[in-house]
């Protein structure tokens, strides 16, 4: 059965099984602000978004008060004042009533000015807070909600401050069924722009063109775009991992080096395909890409419960080393996807309901000459499914499919 959105029932239940987790210790969720309203689309924090579905609250928190005795102030959501003469820039927002409490699913809802009041309290009651954003290096801003936490230690004493950064990294590396099924829309999304792409491929196109060719497709099935920036790198620039500029021509006799995908739903698939620009793989373009697919498929097939991205990352490399190119695999097998491409990972070996990407690749400047492919990949019971088979990967595939 496919879905379309969350429900808020599953929202709910995250909420509920954070609370128990926390035990006594309160606990804030920022959603984080707009940055520019003309040239940057707002998304919120992760973490707000995965306990809450809510994505157009610029400055909301989400306070987690497990100790409060009054069930509905066990979660608490802020959202900033209602400022007329804003709204008819950004957009009209609800006044906080029934419609707006029954339609995110959370009872009580207060402005951002009333924080403090409501946070004081429960820091009083249970002595105990929990950081849940994840930490960052000491060069770059303390996160929010420890900034806060501090600064309520200096002012309530004998608070202790618990570090809860895997709490919701773990919750998120386990998919529902409704997020499988929004991640699977988000892959045959993707799969309708890797064919509009394969047909419309030929040499001495732009970069540029081929990714039209991939966002309009996403576009035109169902997509609000893309889930990251789309790589298109000919020639040289397959070999450059995270290439964009997409701004030069392609030679007859280049590959293709793509790696892009749609999003659904806030959710993002995550594929990478390279291609002969004129529909023939030469003989070395062969011999390479029948390497780095003999270490994909080695890499899925390792994939199960219970185990490291370590192990599977050996499964690949092992190939690669063996066959004389391990100085030319030059990344990490893979990453969780999820909410972000790059998903939070949990210190932790994978468990059943992970979604995952695989990813190896070889890369020789000195021939002009890079292949990468990649497939998202579904943690199953006793092993792995993957959900981006329809995408054509080999070599016969992908020329069946670029035939004029």
């Amino acid at each position: 059965m496919p879905f379309d959105t969350i429900p808020l029932t599953e929202y709910a239940a995250r909420r509920t099984k954070l609370l128990a987790l926390l035990k006594r210790a309160a606990a804030l969720v920022f959603a984080g602000a707009h940055r520019h309203p003309l040239t940057d689309e707002y998304r919120p924090h992760p973490h707000f978004e995965y306990l809450t579905g809510i994505v157009d609250e610029p400055n909301a928190v989400l306070l987690l008060d497990p100790s409060n005795v009054i069930e509905a102030r066990r979660t608490m959501l802020f959202v900033a004042p209602l400022n007329p003469e804003v709204d008819k820039w950004d957009g009209y927002r609800s006044e906080i009533n029934k419609a707006l409490r029954d339609s995110i699913g959370i009872q009580t809802i207060f402005r951002t000015d009333a924080l403090g009041r409501w946070l004081t309290a429960a820091v009083k009651r249970s002595k105990r807070v929990a950081c849940l954003h994840p930490f960052t290096d000491y060069n770059h801003a303390v996160t929010p909600d420890l900034e806060i936490f501090n600064k309520v230690a200096q002012r309530i004493p004998g608070v202790t401050i618990d570090d809860h950064t895997e709490t919701i990294a773990k919750m998120r590396a386990v998919k529902s069924r409704h997020e499988i099924a929004m991640i699977q829309r988000a892959i045959d999304i993707t799969a309708a722009g890797y064919e509009a792409m394969f047909k419309g491929v030929r040499p001495g196109m732009n970069e540029f063109a081929v990714q039209e060719l991939l966002e309009h497709g996403y576009r035109s099935h169902g997509s609000r775009g893309p889930a990251y920036g789309t790589i298109a790198g000919a020639g040289i620039n397959s070999t450059v991992l995270h290439y964009q500029a997409n701004d030069q021509t392609i030679a007859k006799h280049d590959l293709i080096c793509i790696d892009s995908a749609a999003r659904f739903g806030g959710y993002g698939a995550d594929i990478t395909r390279t291609i002969p620009a004129n529909g023939k793989f030469t003989k070395r373009q062969r011999e390479i890409y029948e390497i780095v697919l003999k270490a994909e498929l080695a890499a899925i097939r390792a994939v199960k419960p219970g185990v490291t991205f370590a192990r599977i990352d050996k499964a690949a490399r092992d190939i690669i080393n063996n066959a004389g190119f391990g100085d030319y695999f030059i990344h990490g097998i893979g990453h969780h996807l999820g909410l972000e491409t790059h998903d939070i990972t949990p210190d932790a070996p994978l468990r059943r309901g992970a979604v995952i990407t695989i990813e190896p690749g070889i890369y020789i400047p000195k021939e002009k000459l890079g292949v990468r492919i990649e497939d998202n990949i579904l943690v199953t019971r006793d092993g792995a499914k993957n959900l981006s088979t329809k995408i054509p990967k080999t070599i016969a595939a992908v020329e069946k499919a670029m035939k004029r």
